[in-house]
């Protein structure tokens, strides 16, 4: 069995990695953890969760805990996702990151620090939307600068960090697959008298409302047609499925950074 502890157990998403690991044949719950003064701090993970109670009290510090497992799953803070690769990385136990919101600083120390160990670093954990970054960039390659590309993004009210996570993934891949830098061509937002749209710009909208799981759809607007390619998540178990996957095969995995695409075998 895997031994597996949870970073951010009172969230939403850390509740959804609790019910599936323990319906699992190949993972256990070795422990919980919530940043300090959470309310969920000393509960029962199970319970927490929504479930039958596991005898697992959620903590709040990682290092009481890191040797008990095999794999961290990291659904938190930038801030707390780089102190808990730091422990993670000194005790050598695997990683899976589905950490979102860092800034272009934060992704840089985190992949320099997660290098020692066996890491899982993606925006997104859907299989859906891994599969979708493939198809989207050939896609990019093949239809060029004639055909204009927007990426639309929906997620829930309480989403802090915009554009998503993954919304930039898709950007940053349908960028690359068209010899550019994001940086150069992102149009974040549109207002005013803008004047016509530049040539190769990708175009980045947001939609923040009610209880969306999250949507991302990519446009290729052409003269005479448009092609859209879209995920819409139902379910946060989207994401946990492929975070449980994540943590199954790293563990198997020589010290390196890898991501969504690795473990699906889609490069």
């Amino acid at each position: 069995m895997i031994k597996v502890i949870v970073a951010g157990a009172g969230g939403r998403m850390g509740g959804r990695l609790i019910s599936l690991i323990g319906e699992s044949k190949s993972l256990r719950l070795a422990g919980a953890i919530e940043k300090k003064g959470h309310p969920a701090v000393g509960r029962d993970a199970g319970e927490v969760a929504g479930g039958a109670r596991l005898g697992i009290p959620i903590g709040d510090d990682l290092t009481t805990l890191a040797e008990k497992a095999d794999v961290l799953i990291e659904f938190t803070s930038p801030e707390a996702t780089l102190a808990h690769v730091e422990i993670m990385a000194s005790r050598k136990k695997a990683m899976v990151i589905g950490t979102t919101g860092l800034s272009a600083e934060q992704v840089s120390e985190l992949k320099t620090k997660a290098k020692a160990i066996p890491c899982v670093l993606a925006p997104n954990m859907s299989v859906g939307v891994n599969l979708m970054l493939k198809v989207i960039a050939e896609m990019a390659r093949a239809l060029g600068d004639d055909y204009d590309i927007e990426v639309t993004e929906a997620h829930h009210r309480l989403k802090k960090d915009a554009p998503s996570g993954t919304a930039l993934k898709v950007a940053e891949v349908l960028a690359k697959a068209t010899g550019k830098s994001l940086d150069q061509v992102a149009a974040y937002a549109r207002k005013g008298m803008i004047g016509e749209r530049k040539r190769g710009e990708i175009g980045m909208q947001v939609i923040r409302a009610g209880d969306i799981v999250g949507d991302h759809t990519v446009l290729f607007g052409g003269i005479g047609e448009r092609l859209e390619v879209t995920h819409r998540a139902s379910s946060r178990d989207t994401f946990a499925v492929g975070a449980l996957r994540g943590a199954e095969w790293v563990v198997k995995q020589p010290p390196g950074l890898y991501d969504m695409q690795d473990v699906l075998d889609l490069k």
